[in-house]
């Protein structure tokens, strides 16, 4: 006979760092969303820093360092024996990694007896480089079951990975709602308020974010409306390629840098058309975040973007990847249609209030951890 399961359950999630980037986002999302009469978080992560740690200690929930900067070290033998003391103290059910951290807290996981092993993967996993690829391949199997975020990475992690269509989970990203919403009164910040229109991103300034290409698109389009600015939000290795490249197509004059805020959602409202030019995605968190802040958005037709905006484009544009004038022929459509780009922004707000919400996220997660328990007796 079964017995009933205790509650709340304890889990604990982990990712290798807890700053910006749509992962740690994630991470923070779930973890404090969870249903706390059901499910008590716990959160471990290589580096006790960033914009999510810090959220995650504001709210209370506890964070164990595991100190590890490589997987052949006596560090790595100290992390390991301390998160298996860990789970073991606490009483942790559930062990759920994302990212590559699998590779290190699920047999961790797995030697200190916790009943169920969840991994995650939300992203292709070509931009990685081939040792973790392989490491990644082989925490697969350790895992009970593999969570995906959208129908493109679920097909892709059955088809390429090998992975039975039984183990894999899908569980949509979800947005805050409360702080992600449309305020078409909003003042736009100071570095912007002059803009006749914005045109915009917010990211991580990564290589895989394609946004030179953006770049290059702007710059064939900006004479159509005087006064048009294009906004970057966020921090890294891109952004001295980027300022560089502005100079180089004469259009420094136009565009604007943000480092990272925590304050995301003000800058989401000051954007007209937010663009995701990525060359590899797969359901990404700022266009969530951008549709629900009533921007009108366009993506590079590749992973789950399309599951965002529709296949045919009902809640917003696609493109193909890495083709600048196709870029450039949708912001086109937007920026001379002000109907068009308003009908879009408004659908695409709708879509996400009705289907993507973070509770809708955290509800679906927890019936999966509550499946996985009852599997396991």
């Amino acid at each position: 006979m079964r017995l009933p399961i205790e509650r709340p359950v304890p889990v604990l999630i982990m990712a290798r760092e807890l700053d910006q980037g749509g992962v740690e986002r994630d991470v923070a999302k779930i973890a404090m969303h969870l249903d706390r009469s059901r499910f008590t978080p716990h959160v471990a992560t290589y580096y006790a820093k960033g914009l999510r740690y810090e959220e995650l200690r504001a709210a209370g929930i506890p964070i164990v360092h595991l100190p590890l900067t490589s997987l052949l070290s006596k560090e790595c033998l100290r992390s390991a024996l301390k998160l298996r003391r860990y789970i073991k103290e606490h009483r942790i059910r559930i062990v759920h990694s994302y990212d590559a951290s699998g590779v290190f807290s699920l047999p961790v996981g797995r030697i200190a007896g916790a009943p169920v092993l969840i991994g995650s993967q939300l992203s292709y996993r070509t931009i990685l480089d081939t040792r973790t690829h392989q490491l990644l391949r082989l925490s697969d199997y350790i895992a009970d079951v593999v969570l995906v975020n959208c129908e493109a990475i679920r097909s892709y992690m059955i088809a390429e990975e090998g992975i039975p269509p039984s183990r894999v989970e899908l569980c949509y990203n979800g947005v805050v709602t409360s702080e992600f919403y449309p305020d078409a009164q909003a003042a736009r910040p100071e570095a912007v308020a002059s803009a006749s229109l914005v045109v915009g991103t917010v990211c991580v300034l990564r290589p895989e974010k394609a946004l030179l290409l953006l770049q290059e698109a702007f710059a064939r389009v900006r004479n159509l409306r005087p006064g048009m600015k294009l906004l970057f939000v966020g921090s890294g290795p891109e952004l001295a390629r980027l300022q560089e490249n502005a100079a180089r197509l004469g259009i420094t004059d136009a565009t604007v840098f943000i480092p990272a805020t925590r304050d995301v959602a003000t800058w989401m409202r000051a954007i007209d058309i937010f663009v995701l030019p990525s060359y590899s995605e797969a359901f990404s968190n700022s266009l969530l975040e951008a549709m629900a802040c009533g921007c009108s958005v366009i993506g590079s037709r590749i992973g789950g973007t399309p599951e965002l905006t529709g296949a045919n484009e009902e809640r917003g544009l696609l493109f193909e990847s890495g083709n600048a004038e196709d870029l450039a022929s949708q912001l086109t459509r937007l920026i001379t249609d002000d109907g068009r780009r308003r009908d879009l922004a408004s659908r695409a707000a709708a879509f996400v209030r009705e289907n993507l919400t973070i509770e809708i996220a955290a509800q679906t997660t927890g019936a999966m951890y509550d499946k996985l328990l009852a599997r396991k007796g």
